[in-house]
């Protein structure tokens, strides 16, 4: 049974606190809510994120997209990242092969939140890069830990992923909270001139894998 909103979560505990029907654009998914903990010891907040299913994800390894929430690109389709189109190629991704999932979490600007986000912008239009920005307003680069996501497919019963993305922090969060990526499989969009230097960014300083430029 799901448990109820008002429960307390206790440490290490994931809670699926609703499931349903969600049929998208896409195609047909079941969608589930989930509550647990993020964070370090002394500095643990809830967390929560959906988990949108499709198919059998258990019989062979899932194609998966851990997708962090981007109001600015995800809702109003900004060009300065390319959020948005990753999530929409990976749900077409998805519906091609009739089975995945995407995780969706509540982690804005890489977990600094919203506003902070959109100070960031403000001093990239000065001449900084994300990163820079991010350490100008005292802010690590990157604030996830991907916990969540991965006791998610514990919850799920899928521990063996075909994972979708360019970060090798992801796959090394999921190895390391034992869900085994059998393959990393490249997330890549043509990006909007107005990203060429976000992704420029994410690829010298972050770390993220493309197989162009």
């Amino acid at each position: 049974m799901p448990s109820r909103y008002n429960e307390k979560v206790s440490e290490n505990e994931i809670q699926q606190v609703a499931s349903a029907d969600f049929p998208t654009r896409w195609g047909k998914f079941r969608i589930y809510g989930f509550r647990g903990h993020s964070g370090s010891d002394g500095d643990r907040q809830v967390e929560e994120a959906v988990a949108l299913v499709m198919g059998d994800v258990k019989s062979a390894p899932a194609l998966v997209r851990i997708h962090s929430q981007c109001l600015t690109g995800d809702v109003f389709h900004s060009l300065r990242c390319d959020c948005r189109q990753q999530l929409e190629l990976s749900l077409s991704m998805i519906t091609e092969e009739g089975a995945g999932i995407l995780i969706y979490e509540q982690q804005e600007g890489r977990g600094i939140g919203l506003m902070a986000k959109l100070q960031a912008y403000e001093l990239q239009d000065a001449g900084l890069d994300t990163v820079e920005a991010n350490e100008r307003l005292g802010f690590k680069n990157d604030y996830r830990d991907f916990t969540l996501p991965a006791e998610i497919l514990k919850a799920l019963g899928v521990m063996r992923v075909r994972l979708l993305s360019n970060n090798p922090e992801k796959v090394n969060a999921l190895e390391r909270a034992g869900v085994h990526v059998v393959e990393r499989v490249p997330c890549e969009v043509t990006p909007s001139p107005h990203a060429e230097e976000y992704l420029k960014t994410k690829k010298e300083k972050l770390g993220h894998l493309f197989t162009s430029g």
